[in-house]
């Protein structure tokens, strides 16, 4: 009996997933690895894949999570082995998910969202601007233009619940992490650490170089989904001022 056959029959398609590898984390879920590298390419493919299981799940399928090089699928152990007996469920999920994976090459991932997030920059808000232009070489300002003015893909959401990790910094205003991180950042805080961008969206403790605030919530709990922004999506940063930071908040 084939694996396809006992969880049911995955969209045909062609791909190459030589490079793809599947491997177990604990015994309910199964790690699929599409590489190395963190880039737009292996981006895509984690898109894709993580598209088609939304559109194809199988018998016993609790959630998938999408990472930076990663989809982690998580499954029901009892409720696939009634679907898949006599074969083991990790050898059936792992079964369903390679055929499925034959599809990533010819799929585009889901349409990505555009999603303004309005940030103060600077002041108590952004204590860490003038380091950054220090850093860099470059007046506050200039810090504040360069970084609205580019567009920043989610690439995982991670580290505390609805922290976007967004890829897509230009590298003339990348700057390392603070030597000392704090115990207490507000949510909100906009920071740069590396070549990526961040949103803190609750108080936690964090390292990143801290350049603004927006007073937009991006973690909801008693919403369905409890996040703002997703893998995926597109965000542009819109420079506010401080009076336009109250008004929001109010509405928050």
């Amino acid at each position: 009996m084939r694996r396809s056959e006992v969880l049911g029959e995955c969209p045909q398609g062609v791909g190459n997933i030589e490079e793809i590898r599947l491997y177990p984390l604990g015994d309910a879920a199964v790690v699929v690895n599409f590489g190395t590298r963190i880039d737009m390419e292996t981006h895509r493919k984690v898109g894709a894949f993580a598209s088609l299981l939304e559109k194809h799940p199988f018998p016993g399928m609790v959630e998938y999570v999408p990472a930076f090089t990663t989809v982690t699928v998580y499954y029901d152990v009892f409720r696939t082995y009634r679907h898949c007996r006599p074969v083991s469920p990790y050898a059936a999920v792992c079964g369903y998910l390679q055929q499925l994976l034959r599809n990533v090459g010819d799929k585009a991932g889901a349409e990505a969202t555009i999603v303004e997030i309005p940030v103060c920059y600077g002041e108590e808000f952004g204590p860490d601007l003038e380091e950054v232009a220090r850093f860099t070489g470059l007046s506050a300002e200039r810090v504040i233009e360069i970084h609205s003015g580019a567009d920043y893909v989610v690439y995982m959401i991670g580290f505390a619940p609805g922290f976007p990790y967004l890829g897509g910094l230009p590298e003339e205003i990348a700057a390392p992490r603070r030597a000392t991180p704090r115990l207490r950042i507000p949510a909100g805080s906009v920071g740069i650490a590396g070549r990526q961008t961040g949103i803190y969206p609750l108080a936690t403790p964090g390292g990143w170089q801290l350049i603004g605030r927006t007073p937009v919530r991006l973690f909801h709990p008693g919403k369905n989904p409890p996040t703002l922004l997703k893998a995926g999506d597109i965000v542009k940063f819109v420079p506010i001022s401080r009076s336009e930071y109250e008004r929001w908040k109010q509405k928050e």
